[in-house]
């Protein structure tokens, strides 16, 4: 015998150099499949739903705050100063690209955080620890409308530069020496204006007055907190563009745009 040929191995060991497990020619169990999935993978599966579920959570979290700090937020309205545009209970969304991205307009309905001594101080519910703070969450994520403790919403009637003067002798209100018939949004039965004034609005503020001009603690009577009564455009965190609760009441609120249309730049 040469040193080429090997001697079969009475007990069957596999040649060294061949792959050990069942021969390629050889038939697999029926029924068996090829990658059949022990009980270990079963339970990565399970950690793998939990994670993925986690996953989409968060991220639908953090597009919703995305939303709420860039996009939209949803507000509550709390007072009767708005009415009959708004009332008391409605839930309406504010672009959040007002005045950024966007231009502030005369007749658009802004949201703004309180210049200091418009409103009253507000006790916040305790719902206790956990209810506390839940609500915060899905207020900061913008699950649930911003609280209203330190926000007004109003509608602009001055904006940088134009003189607001109350009232001609047919009791209207004035823009840039232009009088402005307001009967399509103010109150019905509401005057333009109980209170005479004469203001110039300074730059980069806004003049703002409530379409319930009877019930509305705006520019008007704040002239002497800080800001003069007017609301600085830092301060404003966006403008109301539609009701979205009650949903028999939804719709979309639009800029009166005729209203101010003769009004000249200042």
């Amino acid at each position: 015998m040469t040193s080429a040929e090997r001697r079969p191995d009475p007990e069957g060991t596999p040649d060294p150099e061949t792959v050990e497990g069942p021969s390629a020619d050889a038939p697999r169990s029926a029924g068996a499949p090829a990658h059949a999935a022990g009980p270990r993978a079963r339970s990565g599966g399970g950690l793998g739903l939990l994670r993925e579920t986690a996953i989409i959570v968060v991220s639908a979290l953090v597009l919703s705050w995305l939303i709420k700090t860039f996009l939209v937020q949803a507000f509550y309205i709390p007072s009767a100063s708005m009415e009959e545009t708004l009332q008391v209970g409605d839930r309406v969304m504010v672009s959040r690209l007002v005045p950024d991205a966007l231009d502030v307009h005369r007749g658009d309905i802004v949201v703004f955080k309180d210049p200091g001594g418009w409103l009253p101080p507000t006790e916040v519910p305790d719902d206790g620890p956990v209810g506390n703070a839940l609500r915060d969450a899905a207020t900061f994520v913008g699950l649930l409308p911003q609280d209203t403790g330190e926000h007004l919403i109003k509608r602009v009637v001055g904006t940088p530069g134009d003189t607001v003067v109350c009232c001609d002798a047919e009791g209207r209100v004035s823009v840039n020496g232009v009088a402005i018939d307001e009967t399509d949004y103010i109150a019905p039965g509401s005057q333009p204006s109980e209170k005479e004034f004469e203001e110039v609005v300074p730059d980069d503020m806004l003049f703002v007055m409530g379409d319930n001009r009877q019930n509305s603690r705006d520019s008007r009577y704040n002239t002497g907190n800080p800001g003069g009564g007017f609301v600085p455009m830092d301060n404003v965190v966006g403008s109301a563009f539609v009701i979205v609760w009650p949903f028999g009441d939804a719709r979309v609120l639009r800029n009166p745009g005729d209203v101010f249309a003769e009004v000249p730049e200042p």
